[in-house]
């Protein structure tokens, strides 16, 4: 059976240098073993098109806290990291759309957000530079020719306002092969998009208006069980424990029972845990909008008594996501501690992976200055430092040995893909992956 030579993760620079925790160690020497594993995967689900994965390091606990499917953030990647990109996208049009030529993204409708612009930049030059032509259609409802918007990079950006013909979208007389979404719908389906002769990546049903994060982390849930039983490790060494209420209502004071009782077991569950692990810390929980982004709807619980003493404030902050969308369904996740940080002023610190397919293709620090380790990192004030390739010997001492520069970042990679296999059967699961695997089996 032939393999790829290619490293799947590039060997990167991180923040943590000291001795490797225990379930790093699992990760690197397993490694032939994870890569086969993972091939056998992927021939039998198709990734997603791209993802991008928030990852906590407890140093005693790796593991992943979000997974978005229409990631932004492409301008924070390191341009050394680009080649990777360009090939990867190669790959994953080819798979979703085998003679692509002109590619559509649909974006997010934004034109004041000058930070998301520079990512939809990146991502489209990403995409040209890969061979293919192009263009950015707009959902903005009150869009009826052309926006070129100056970006704080010199780079302009052009928004074309999306037209519909019969069964196929274009902008202009563009008419694309292939269409790729950048917009989360959080504010619903568009009818534009439904139905469509053309193929949509990913799909529709992907987006915050009908996707949750259960369904998501009870995937992984699983992925996790059978990989920790490959290696021989305690699954919850790299999955986040979660519960989840529907039915909710932060302004009317509804279903405060429900959190109650959830946040009391789930916090008794990873209190056992700490003591099987003697670990000292104390446990909280995150409870998020079970269908939502942007780090709204979120906030750290380390007893029952703070959810029914929420004041007004508190309850408003919770009661609405992106686009004003009302939180119905909460997910109670397991908090995860960050122990990584950046800077002389030790800023709070955790990784984000971007993939495009299964392909890692590089990532960034999410730095908060004015946050603690048990708290969103995703919220303002946050700012953003580029992951960077470590430096390698290309003829090592011969007394060095092999690990003395283990790649940290593989493990970071590792966790990121358990959860992009997460995120394919979930796609899978819902009759929403694209993929032409059956067409050639």
């Amino acid at each position: 059976m032939a393999t790829s030579a290619e490293p799947s993760v590039p060997h990167a620079t991180t923040v943590f240098t000291g001795p490797l925790h225990q379930v790093e160690s699992y990760l690197l020497d397993n490694q032939s073993v994870i890569e086969s594993w993972f091939r056998n995967q992927w021939r039998l689900t198709q990734a997603p098109f791209y993802a991008s994965v928030d990852i906590r390091n407890a140093g005693f606990k790796i593991a992943p806290v979000d997974t978005n499917l229409f990631p932004a953030g492409f301008n924070n990647l390191n341009p050394t990291f680009e080649s990777l990109c360009i090939q990867a996208v190669q790959l994953a049009v080819e798979r979703a759309q085998g003679n692509a030529d002109r590619i559509l993204i649909i974006p997010e409708n934004h034109t004041r957000n000058r930070f998301y612009l520079e990512s939809l930049a990146t991502l489209r030059q990403i995409m040209e530079k890969a061979g293919f032509e192009t263009r950015l259609g707009s959902l903005l409802p009150d869009l009826h020719e052309p926006l070129v918007i100056e970006l704080d990079s010199g780079r302009p950006i052009c928004l074309e306002p999306l037209l519909r013909e019969g069964d196929r979208v274009r902008v202009a007389d563009f008419v694309p092969d292939l269409i790729v979404l950048n917009n989360d719908l959080s504010a619903g389906r568009p009818v534009i998009l439904e139905n469509l002769a053309q193929p949509v990546i990913p799909g529709l049903g992907m987006g915050w208006s009908s996707r949750l994060k259960s369904v998501h982390f009870t995937q992984y849930q699983q992925v996790a069980q059978e990989f920790a039983q490959l290696i021989g490790m305690d699954p919850w060494l790299i999955d986040p424990m979660f519960r989840n209420c529907g039915e909710v209502d932060f302004l009317k004071r509804e279903g405060s029972e429900c959190l109650s009782i959830n946040i009391e077991a789930l916090l008794k569950a990873i209190q056992k845990k700490y003591d099987e692990y003697q670990v000292t810390s104390k446990p909280f929980v995150m409870v998020k909008a079970d269908a939502g982004t942007y780090g709204m709807s979120v906030m750290t619980v380390h007893s029952p008594d703070e959810v029914t003493e929420l004041n007004r404030k508190q309850r408003t902050r919770m009661a609405t996501t992106k686009e004003g969308k009302k939180v119905t369904k909460v997910i109670i996740q397991e908090g995860v501690y960050t122990h990584e940080t950046w800077g002389e002023q030790d800023m709070v610190a955790e990784p984000v992976i971007y993939m495009i397919d299964h392909h890692v293709v590089g990532g960034f620090y999410r730095v908060h200055a004015k946050r603690a380790t048990n708290e969103n990192l995703n919220a303002p004030g946050m700012h953003f430092e580029r992951l960077a390739f470590a430096d390698c010997c290309i003829s090592p001492e011969k007394e060095l040995p092999p690990a003395a520069h283990p790649n940290r970042f593989y493990i970071y990679g590792v966790i990121a893909r358990l959860a992009l296999l997460a995120a394919a059967r979930e796609m899978v699961s819902t009759g929403q992956l694209f993929n032409r695997l059956s067409d050639t089996t």
